[in-house]
């Protein structure tokens, strides 16, 4: 009820939004003589904050049209080249020469599946493009994915990232943003444990909720407080006719939304206000900057129920996996198992959504990895947002990364020579149809 209840009033704000924006491009068109004054400006301006506030926002764009390469500029074609029901694996496809792409390790980057959709870490891809062959997972809003494609909890989950793996046949290094951290160690955790040879070659793990007893965050807090049945009664729904999806059950995006929001509302409320007083002051940098960011913010999608319980219960609630206790399709997995991959562990010093230590704590898990094959990296100054976006992720964080994996990445060296003795011989194309072989 409460869905249909959204999307009614989301309709009976359309003919306001539609009137809203007749009367902005009326007071703003030039042959307006009255455009030009303050009270015009004003009303334009606050018709402007109301149409935004009340809109749907649409998935944004990935708009990642080139990269940097060595100091070149190589042009980026994107492209879809793994798909299921809930998730589509995009491939951000460098045109530059085949002699130099072989010399780039692949990145697998898991983005996390907690509302927001992959293109939250647009920042993230841009700053490893230039020097990884990059790929990521692009999860799909459950609101649109029929029942009949059947459910997705976070076993599934587990099992996609399994699956990805071994698409690359291990010759990928994975990256988890923040919640993914937890299935991406427990699918390696299973990989290595059953004799998988396409475990990946490193894992890097950046703000992950591993063990959220340590240093709890509010977000935390509230898991424990509230109990499982709490969020059952209060944030799960069904979708609506005529979506797609209706007759799932959702943890819908408006009410993740709400949370996100609630959470820092008064910074969200003057920045508001800000749009507000820099569209009567014709502040179009400050505008856009705004708009860029908010347009990004407030696009969210619908989590299935099963999932998202299913992570609250186990994760924040239940803590399994530190205990020992966390299970994949009724085996439990074992963080000890991993030998062979590589761990990095990324926190930020003011991180208020993992709260310190929560990441490193898969140090802790993974005993057998030996400790020239591991490391933990605190960012200074920076939150949840500032690991894996920003000046300091583009400065600081993505060279770190990047010393990481081609320290683990041993291929990244043998494949330059392989391709050398190769085209000696005239048989550059065999070289170049067995890495396409490999390739998604």
């Amino acid at each position: 009820m409460l869905y249909h209840l959204y999307e009614f009033g989301h309709a009976a704000m359309g003919p306001s939004r539609a009137a809203a924006d007749t009367y902005k491009y009326l007071l703003r068109n030039p042959f307006n003589p009255l455009s030009r004054t303050t009270a015009a400006r004003g009303t334009a301006a606050a018709i402007e904050v109301l149409e935004r506030i009340t809109r749907r926002y649409a998935k944004p764009e990935f708009g990642i049209k080139e990269t940097l390469v060595g100091g070149t500029k190589a042009s980026v074609e994107i492209e879809t080249v793994w798909e299921r029901p809930f998730c589509h694996l995009l491939h951000f496809k460098k045109q530059m020469s085949s002699a130099a792409l072989e010399r780039q390790p692949r990145l697998l980057i898991v983005a996390p599946m907690s509302g927001h959709y992959a293109t939250l870490l647009r920042g993230t891809v841009e700053g490893m493009l230039p020097s990884h062959d990059v790929y990521i997972t692009d999860w799909i809003d459950a609101r649109i994915v029929p029942l009949s494609r059947g459910r997705f909890d976070l076993n599934d989950y587990i099992d996609y990232v399994i699956e990805l793996c071994r698409l690359f046949e291990g010759d990928v290094h994975v990256m988890a943003v923040c919640q993914p951290s937890v299935p991406v160690l427990a699918a390696v955790s299973h990989m290595e444990a059953t004799g998988d040879p396409h475990a990946p070659r490193s894992m890097v793990l950046m703000g992950g909720p591993i063990d959220t007893r340590i240093n709890p965050t509010a977000v935390n807090a509230l898991a424990e407080k509230r109990g499982l049945d709490w969020f059952r009664r209060t944030v799960i729904t069904t979708v609506p006719w005529p979506n797609p999806g209706m007759g799932r059950r959702v943890y819908p995006g408006f009410l993740q939304l709400t949370g996100f929001m609630s959470m820092n509302l008064e910074r969200h409320l003057n920045a508001h206000k800000e749009l507000f007083l820099n569209l009567v002051q014709g502040d179009g940098d400050s505008v856009e900057k705004h708009k860029a960011f908010y347009d990004e913010y407030l696009s969210v999608m619908d989590l299935t129920a099963e999932f998202y319980l299913q992570t609250v219960d186990q994760v924040f609630i239940r803590h399994l996996l530190p205990k020992g206790e966390f299970e994949h399709r009724g085996v439990r997995v074992d963080p000890a198992a991993i030998r062979r991959a590589a761990l990095l562990t990324i926190e930020g010093e003011k991180d208020d959504i993992t709260g310190l230590g929560q990441c490193k704590a898969a140090h802790d898990l993974c005993v057998n990895i030996p400790e020239e094959r591991r490391m933990h990296h605190v960012q200074p100054g920076v939150g949840h947002y500032g690991i894996f976006n920003g000046t300091r992720f583009q400065q600081e964080i993505v060279p770190l990364i990047g010393r990481f994996i081609a320290r683990h990445d041993p291929a990244s060296s043998a494949r330059p020579r392989l391709a050398k003795v190769l085209r000696a011989f005239g048989l550059a194309s065999l070289f170049a149809s067995g890495r396409r072989a490999a390739h998604p």
